[in-house]
């Protein structure tokens, strides 16, 4: 990925610098958690710190879905302590990067961000290397498939490390 030409506002000064992330999915409890429980393995507090939310409010306040926290939990990514929220709009100022799972979830995203924040959302897919580079994250809850999505966001976040100039743990 191009920073500079894609990104402007990350420049050869901050990339490798302190980063915010927020995944976003449709209801908070499979996708977007799981992103934020990987990079937060991964990643070290002092090089990048994220937060996950959803495009809707179904399910505030509930832990991720049993089922994707256990498959997670099987891979050694503990997501027992989280909790759903929607998007806010103060996400849009608070986190440098903002990572919709989805088409679907990026076009909604830029439909609500202010015009000058819009540079800061991208797909998950966009760091994903083969075989799932471009791709959407398919939803577990309906495609029932808890491991593939766990395939596709270790893939796609390593990848997002490297472009971001930061190294895995």
């Amino acid at each position: 990925m191009i920073w500079n030409a894609k990104r402007p506002w990350i420049t050869p000064a901050t990339k490798g610098a302190l980063m915010r992330v927020l995944f976003v999915c449709t209801g908070n409890i499979c996708r977007s958690p799981t992103g934020e429980a990987i990079l937060r393995a991964k990643a070290s507090p002092q090089d990048i710190t994220c937060d996950s939310a959803a495009m809707s409010d179904w399910h505030t306040g509930e832990p991720p879905y049993g089922p994707m926290q256990a498959a997670a939990r099987a891979r050694g990514y503990d997501m027992s302590d989280l909790r759903a929220r929607a998007v806010r709009p103060q996400d849009f100022t608070d986190f440098d990067l903002i990572i919709a799972m989805d088409q679907g979830h990026y076009d909604g995203l830029m439909k609500i961000a202010p015009a000058d924040r819009i540079a800061r959302i991208v797909k998950m897919g966009d760091y994903a290397r083969a075989p799932w580079a471009g791709a959407d994250v398919p939803d577990p809850y309906y495609t029932r498939d808890f491991a593939q999505t766990l395939d596709i966001l270790e893939n796609a976040i390593d990848g997002m490390l490297t472009d971001l100039g930061h190294s895995a743990l």
